[in-house]
């Protein structure tokens, strides 16, 4: 119904030669944009099935020729690759075959092979030499000697054990007779054995106390740091105290910059400030005598102040540079102190390494 309606607003249009008046236009607009593209592929279908049909009554004939042309030309492609896939197939096989065949010639050449060693160890058998079967018999007569004499061994052996087990009973027997002498003495022999288990058994205990105990101070002694160990941990110690002072040095180094720069920074803001006034200043001063006369009283008291700023500066820096020698005059005596007690722990440890000699000599003559 779209379509009929839209095909008769074309043909008013077409009637009225061309001019689209503002209803037709409002009728298309109307219609949405995916309607208006369906529509018109609707109709590019319906001219193609229509044009389609016009070509096929006129050259219907030649259009079933290009039909077969074409079913044909498929045919034989179809045929090649089928022909195609046979030759690689045929090939397999003749692949396999020629392996088959060499691989049976192989077989028969090992094969022959085989024969004819089989046929010289037939030759050397019978050409064996009499004295070696004589040797085999006589082998022979000797393993079933072996295994006769082996056999009688074991009879002899069953015997003898019968015999010592009737000794084991007849002694079992006779020891149940006993005396009450003899069992008196064996239950004294019995309770010494006791006692002396118990006393051991307490020996026992006692050592591994005494074990324990030296083991815990063994413990104690190794926890005890050696004087090579100390000595590595003075080293350690020194090293680590070298590095923090270098870390506070340099931090104290760039606290002292941050001053210096910021105080700088606190005189450059006033100087600038100070002309910056100076300059505003001016052309109102020089307007007249009066203005002029307290402008000038003005920078009299600003180069005062300066100059007792200055004044109080330079004092400030000779208290610091007083104060730097002062700390300098103490570092040096502070490096002589350090000096004389690296020298004093030196000689100790000489002392010290001489008195271990001395201890070692005593006690090598105490034990001789």
């Amino acid at each position: 119904m779209r379509i009929k309606s839209l095909m008769t607003n074309m043909a008013a249009m077409e009637n009225e030669e061309g001019k689209l008046t503002a209803s037709a236009v409002g009728q298309i607009v109307g219609l949405q944009s995916e309607e208006i593209k369906q529509i018109a592929s609707e109709y590019a279908e319906k001219q193609s099935e229509l044009s389609s049909e016009e070509r096929s009554e006129r050259y219907g004939p030649l259009q079933q020729h290009r039909r077969a042309v074409a079913s044909l030309t498929k045919q034989i492609q179809h045929k090649t690759k089928q022909l195609e896939e046979l030759q690689v197939k045929h090939s397999e096989v003749k692949t396999r075959s020629d392996d088959a065949k060499r691989k049976l010639m192989e077989a028969t050449e090992q094969s022959e092979s085989l024969m004819k060693e089989l046929q010289s160890l037939e030759e050397m058998e019978e050409q064996a030499d009499s004295s070696v079967l004589e040797k085999l018999k006589a082998l022979v007569t000797m393993n079933e000697n072996l295994k006769q004499q082996e056999q009688e061994f074991r009879t002899h052996c069953r015997e003898e054990m019968t015999r010592l087990q009737q000794n084991i009973e007849e002694l079992k027997m006779a020891s149940g007779q006993d005396t009450e002498e003899e069992k008196e003495r064996n239950q004294l022999i019995d309770k010494q054995y006791d006692t002396d288990r118990e006393k051991l058994q307490k020996i026992r205990l006692l050592m591994a106390r005494r074990n324990r105990e030296i083991a815990i101070l063994q413990r104690k002694i190794d926890e005890v740091p050696s004087r090579a160990e100390l000595t590595q941990y003075q080293k350690r110690f020194i090293e680590l105290y070298s590095q923090v002072s270098a870390t506070h040095k340099e931090t104290k180094q760039f606290f002292t910059l941050y001053n210096t720069l910021d105080d700088k920074k606190v005189y450059l803001e006033k100087e600038v400030n100070l002309l910056n006034s100076i300059h505003d200043n001016f052309q109102q001063a020089m307007s007249s005598s009066a203005a002029k006369d307290q402008f000038l009283r003005q920078m009299e008291q600003i180069v005062e102040g300066i100059k007792q700023s200055r004044i109080k500066m330079e004092k400030k820096k000779q208290e610091n540079k007083m104060r730097r020698d002062q700390l300098n005059d103490e570092y040096l005596e502070l490096l002589d102190k350090q000096r004389l007690y690296f020298k004093t722990v030196k000689e100790f440890k000489e002392e010290c390494r001489k008195n271990e000699m001395l201890l070692s000599k005593l006690r090598a003559k105490g034990a001789s």
